[in-house]
């Protein structure tokens, strides 16, 4: 059986690692993407995800300050990235995503299992404390 590292290219595993940090991110990443005139509103969104509103304005919030989406006056947060680089990247996501689904979501959840370790170790207690 594959690994997820040799079935996920390397500047792709690079940009899941740096910029997606939740499965639900990316899953409202792929909303957004999927038609990028409409402006989503929290509401909405919350209800797709089966998630908080307050959860899915994060989320848009986020996915404005990562530089994937905009927010229009009043009108919602509709997909737009910052650069073209960063769309080709994320169509290759999308792509990669729907081929590998369990590999992007385990590379995805190894970066937060490891944030938490790293979180949970700050908080040791050590003995030479």
């Amino acid at each position: 059986m594959a690994t997820t590292k040799a079935t996920i290219p390397e500047d792709l595993r690079r940009f899941v690692l740096t910029s997606v940090p939740s499965v639900p991110f990316l899953e409202a990443l792929l909303l957004l993407r999927a038609d990028p005139r409409h402006a989503w509103q929290p509401d909405t969104l919350a209800r797709r995800l089966y998630i908080r509103e307050r959860t899915a304005e994060a989320l848009l919030d986020d996915l404005c300050t990562a530089g994937m989406a905009v927010r229009a006056d009043g009108d919602g947060y509709s997909y737009h990235p910052d650069s073209n680089e960063l769309r080709t990247l994320i169509d290759r996501l999308v792509e990669l995503y729907a081929a590998r689904l369990v590999d992007v979501t385990n590379l995805i959840h190894s970066s937060l299992d490891r944030k938490a370790q790293q979180f949970a170790d700050a908080f040791k207690w050590r003995k030479d404390n």
